[in-house]
């Protein structure tokens, strides 16, 4: 818009010469001002919002040493180095090293919501020799050590440094990091020193660069812009090639048009480009651009007020953050979900269980009978019930209580005992804490079932059997890691017989069980029917050991625990040892929430022609079972994996490589698919995976950097062709990739990192030329976020990071299919329409000039009053526009929610394209043709009614931009799909508008007040009054607009559009019934999506446990605070962790 507006403060420059300038200086300040004005008013709301955003952030406070003492301290003037104080609830403000907290062993809970999407919480510990020495404020005033560390980076789940402190060094890893956008959790206070602050921290480094976003219309309408204006040029310079013939021809020898100069044609034809240039303008509109920043600040309100996008729950309605890409909505190709928080809700919940071959968990009553409707199973006889937890099988809850199969109360003992969960009783209730929301929801079920986990100590677990308290001996956690998909626990029972629990993934369990398991069949079957419904699974088993086994096996055990190289390889190897033999309970099938409505919306945006790909931080396993569970994937998809296509990227590859060559260049692009055409396929490939097939070995780069300095012109010119080698190569591999990648329905992208997310996004916009839409809600999100075309944040309960930075932000993902489908494609229709009809309306105004340069010499003489010129685009024919763009709509927003197929018209950009540019320059030109040549030749020979000829110059300018505001404001009438009396209004009141201006402006009082700016005086009520003129102008705009009309007519009769199908249609459509999502398919015997459970992604609180460093114990310098706080008395060998609300 700048060099636009440039270009009319050069006219302005120009009106001001009066050689050159035939208008006055009005016509073109006044729309300029106006245009200025509403831009500075609209950028500065836009500013004072974003200051007002950054500066709530910066000016948050915590407390820092300064002086000796803690002081409160703005979140802008931390500094690396800074020793700071934070309390329960805090946000950490930077990249802090954990000193010390109020915890024992200074352990300090965090949760990294905003940076992982994950709400369960994670602990952090600080180093011993902290821990003992830096509790106090004056100790901590006076701490001098040094930190050598790592150059800020991306990398949130890695730190490298050394602390040198009391002639002493310290080795530092992420596991005493406290990252910024972390939330202090169950701990009281805690100290920590600033590493990276500001932009250094490492959320800031995974943000990414902030990038400016146009739509694809914005640059299509510059380019519009830029060819109008070389017809500017074109036809100024023609008309001015026309006016120095013509004075050389006619002027010179016409003595009553002698002007007292005596310049020579050639420069008379020089000046009057100039007054072209000028007079014709408003080829190029300036109020274009304000007009269209107004239409989507009205579409932005919209979709603010839109109440079906408000989240009642937690009182969060939809946000438009940006005004610039309302239309973009209406073109998306492909769509990048996160998973965790986006389309699931993060809330585990046990469903079903398969206890000794029988699976339990339907709606049944106590006779083992099957209901459809039946109440929720009553826990009340259960003290320790956490009133939350809903269950229909009442025949499982028979079996408990009656205990005639042992192995069902054996089944829920296991889930109460093998897990590394953490308990807090200090407030009354039970509180869990997990290092997963799978473990946590295991162990809540086993507790409602009757088999509670109480408390541990370090070497103690009780458990609330059907309300008879026993302890057990923990002899040996086996911890979980992602290698092993499975955990164990050794316990002594009071009795004193050795047993092992374990659960985990059944590709794993069935390889260590004993060959004589009568249920191992039926639990195969179990597994198979709750992988179907898309269940997260795991089994479980035990195992008796013998008291000399456990011995022999426990001294193996101890010298692993203590090895000092490759400690978890020894652990693991001696783990394998005591896990095999087992004998198999049964399963456990736990649901991942989807938040409400993703499948519906996943199925409405995939018959709109809109591509899923789900990018995710979890494992392959997770990510492909939510796939099944919002139907992204169904038993008609064929799923490849990445080893799968590995060989088929290789091919393709090969075949590239032999077809390239001296004339590959010549040769045309064979655009070949990977895939035979008509199966429907998805793809599931993994972060490591994405990184050897997209990015070169190291191996490769280290082998370039030997080559340090060349030494001579050819080594120079070698090392410049490999690298263009390489580089070529790596594009080759990635575009085969994307193509690959696309030909899919469906991609699913696990274990991948925020900055491969980003890098995902960028090779489908770079080698797809595709619109692109990203949706996340944490940290983790924000450069795929920025990265796509349209960023979306889920606000909820992940916090705010996504939302800040993204375009539009609401707290549901089914809320998306609205945002798309609805406000998206209205948006993008009535964009599209605004613009064809302003080039148009201004083409037909301008292009007047032009056919009367033919009857003036080319004198650069105008065809109306200036103010005509000056009001027509402010006043005459702005509001109709205006108001199209702001509330048409083809079909109702229900009808565009049923019928997702028409949103296919965005994405092929059918609406909006230079061939529709160039039907409406037509159309205008031909517009303009009539508005001149009709009157014109009404006025070659008219007498009126009193016997004078009303044929001069003001009338004939009267009629023709009378003829010309009818005329434009009927046709937005045909072109508008949706009437309302507001549009009705605008149109007639445009047109009321006009005359009542006109009539006061020609009227002899102002003439008087302002002879020179009123010229017309008289014009209009002379002129119209007569009933020849007003034929004249009937029999235009009939002509302008009856051609209009039989071809719609005809289009929409012949070659109807799919909108107006369900316009003609809409009355019956709307007594039918509503669309309704399609059945869930199930994807029976699928064995290759079990064992979806998910244990934290890190090794578990085992070792916290083994170590007893979690338990609370005395410590001298903590008395004030623990008396202060009211904390229970040290000692008690219970944890003191709650989950937070």
């Amino acid at each position: 818009m700048a060099w636009v507006t440039v270009g009319h403060g050069t006219q302005r420059f120009l009106q001001a010469i009066p050689q050159i300038s035939t208008l006055a200086w009005y016509t073109t300040l006044v729309p300029l001002l106006l245009v200025l004005g509403i831009t500075a008013i609209k950028d500065l709301v836009d500013d004072v919002a974003r200051h007002k955003m950054d500066k709530e952030i910066n000016n948050r406070t915590c407390d820092v040493i300064k002086d000796g003492r803690f002081k409160i301290t703005k979140w802008k003037d931390i500094q690396v180095g800074d020793v700071i104080r934070l309390k329960k609830n805090d946000f950490v403000p930077a990249d802090i090293l954990l000193l010390s907290s109020s915890e024992p062993n200074s352990l300090c809970y965090v949760e990294t919501a905003e940076l992982d999407g994950e709400t369960n919480l994670k602990f952090k510990m600080a180093l011993e020799i902290t821990d003992q020495y830096l509790q106090r404020e004056d100790t901590l005033a006076t701490f001098d050590g040094f930190i050598e560390c790592e150059e800020p980076n991306n990398r949130l789940d890695k730190f490298t440094g050394t602390l040198f402190w009391r002639n002493r060094s310290f080795p530092l890893d992420a596991d005493k990091i406290l990252l910024r956008g972390c939330v202090i959790r169950n701990t009281h206070i805690c100290h920590g020193l600033v590493i990276f602050a500001g932009a250094d921290t490492k959320i800031m480094k995974n943000s990414g660069k902030t990038r400016f976003k146009r739509t694809k219309i914005d640059y299509l309408m510059n380019y519009m812009v830029y060819t109008i204006f070389v017809v500017l040029i074109l036809l100024s310079a023609g008309l001015a090639i026309g006016h120095a013939y013509w004075e050389a021809q006619v002027g010179n020898s016409s003595w009553y048009l002698y002007d007292g100069e005596n310049a020579t044609p050639s420069y008379r034809g020089f000046l009057n480009f100039w007054g072209y240039l000028i007079v014709l303008n408003t080829m190029v509109p300036i109020s274009l651009y304000v007009s269209v920043e107004i239409i989507r600040l009205g579409q932005s309100h919209f979709i603010n007020w839109d109440l079906q996008m408000y989240y009642s729950e937690k009182d969060t309605p939809a946000k438009a953050r940006t005004t610039t890409l309302n239309e973009q909505l209406g073109q998306i190709h492909y769509i990048f979900s996160d998973k965790t928080g986006t389309l699931t809700q993060n809330i585990m919940t046990f469903k079903k269980c398969c206890i000794n071959g029988q699976i339990y968990g339907d709606h049944r009553d106590a006779s083992q009978h099957s209901h459809s409707k039946i109440e929720q199973v009553d826990f009340s006889w259960n003290t320790f019930a956490d009133g939350k937890f809903a269950f229909y099988d009442h025949y499982l809850i028979e079996k408990i209580q009656s205990g005639k199969e042992p192995e069902i109360r054996h089944f829920f003992f296991l889930l109460a005992v093998c897990h590394t969960v953490m308990v807090d009783r200090t407030d009354g209730p039970i509180n869990y804490q997990a290092a997963s929301p799978d473990e946590g929801a295991l162990v809540t079920a086993a507790r409602n079932f009757g088999f509670a986990f109480l408390a541990r100590t370090q070497n103690t677990i009780t458990i609330s059997e059907l309300g008879t308290e026993r302890t057990y001996k923990v002899l040996a956690i086996l911890d979980f890691n992602s290698d092993r998909k499975r955990m164990s626990i050794i316990v002594r029972t009071p009795e004193g017989s050795i047993r092992l629990y374990c659960k985990g993934a059944d590709t794993v369990i069935y390889e260590r069980l004993h060959r004589m398991n009568p249920t191992k069949q039926e639990t195969q079957d179990a597994l198979d029917i709750f992988a179907s419904e898309t269940l997260r699974t795991l089994c479980l088993c035990y195992k008796e050991i013998e008291e000399k086994e456990f011995a022999e096996w426990n001294k193996k055990f101890t010298a692993a625990s203590v090895a000092s190289t490759n400690r978890d390889e020894a652990l693991d190897k001696v783990y394998e040892e005591i896990e095999k033999d087992l004998i198999l309970l049964g399963a456990t099938a736990i649901e991942d929430k989807l938040q409400d409505g993703v499948p519906e919306t996943i199925s409405k945006l995939a018959r709109a022609d809109i591509k899923i790909w789900v990018l995710t931080g979890d494992k392959k396993e997770t990510a492909e079972n939510i796939g099944f569970a919002c139907e992204l994937l169904t038993e008609d998809t064929t799923v490849c994996y990445g080893e799968d296509i590995n060989s088929l990227l290789h091919t393709r590859m090969e075949n590239q490589r032999n077809r390239g060559g001296v004339y590959a260049k010549f040769a045309p692009v064979v655009h070949e698919p990977f895939f035979p055409p008509g199966e429907n396929r998805a793809l599931i490939i993994t972060g490591s995976w994405l990184n050897e097939i997209l990015l070169e070995k190291k191996t490769k780069k280290s082998n370039i950097l030997k080559l340090k300095f060349p030494r001579t012109e050819e080594e120079r010119r070698m090392r410049t062709q490999s690298k263009r080698r390489l580089e070529a190569k790596k594009e080759q591999r990635q575009k085969n990739f994307v193509d690959l990648a696309c030909e899919c329905s469906a991609v699913i992208c696990c274990r991948v990192t925020p900055k491969q997310k980003a890098m995902v996004v960028d090779l489908v916009k770079r080698y797809k030329k595709a619109i692109t839409l990203a949706i996340g809600d944490g940290a983790n999100d924000v450069n795929m976020i920025k990265t796509a075309h349209i960023g979306v944040g889920i606000s909820g309960q992940e916090g705010m990071q996504a939302v800040m930075s993204s375009d539009y932000s609401f707290a549901q993902f089914r809320y998306l299919q609205r945002l798309l489908l609805v406000h998206g494609r209205w948006s993008y229709i009535r964009m599209c329409k605004f613009l064809r009809y302003f080039f148009y309306k201004n083409f037909a105004f301008t292009l007047v000039h032009f056919w009367y340069s033919f009857f003036n010499g080319y004198s650069a003489q105008t065809a109306y009053e200036d103010w005509f010129i000056t009001l027509y685009n402010v006043l005459y024919s702005s509001l109709p526009v205006l108001l199209m763009g702001l509330l048409d709509q083809d079909v109702s927003d229900k009808l565009s929610l049923r019928f997702p197929g028409l949103y296919v018209v965005g994405q092929r950009d059918l609406l909006f394209n230079y061939k529709r540019f160039f039907v409406s320059l037509l159309h205008g030109v031909l517009t303009s043709m009539v508005l001149f040549f009709i009157p014109l030749g009404a006025y070659l020979q008219t007498v009126g009614q009193d016997g004078e000829a009303p044929s001069d110059y003001q009338s004939f300018a009267v009629t023709v931009a009378s003829a010309l505001v009818i005329t434009v404001n009927f046709q937005i009438g045909l072109d508008t799909s949706y009437w309302t009396f507001v549009n009705a209004f605008s149109i007639f009141g445009s047109i009321a508008l006009y005359f009542g201006i006109m009539f006061d402006f020609h009227s002899a009082g102002i003439h008087v007040l302002f002879p020179s700016a009123f010229q017309f005086t008289g014009t209009a009520s002379n002129a119209l009054r007569q009933p020849y003129i007003w034929l004249t102008i009937i029999l235009t705009v009939a002509v302008c607009l009856l051609p209009v009309v039989a071809i719609r007519f005809l289009s929409m009769t012949i070659w109807p559009s799919e909108s107006d199908k369900i316009q003609k249609h809409r009355k019956r459509l709307k007594a039918e019934e509503q669309w309704q999502r399609r059945q869930n398919v199930f994807r029976r015997g699928a064995s290759s999506r079990r064992s979806a459970y998910a244990f934290s992604h890190q090794r578990g609180y085992a070792d916290l446990i083994s170590s007893g460093r979690s338990i609370r114990r005395k410590r001298a310098p903590l008395d004030a605070i623990i008396a202060d706080e009211g904390i229970a008395e040290p000692g008690a060998a219970e944890y003191r962790r709650k989950v937070e609300s």
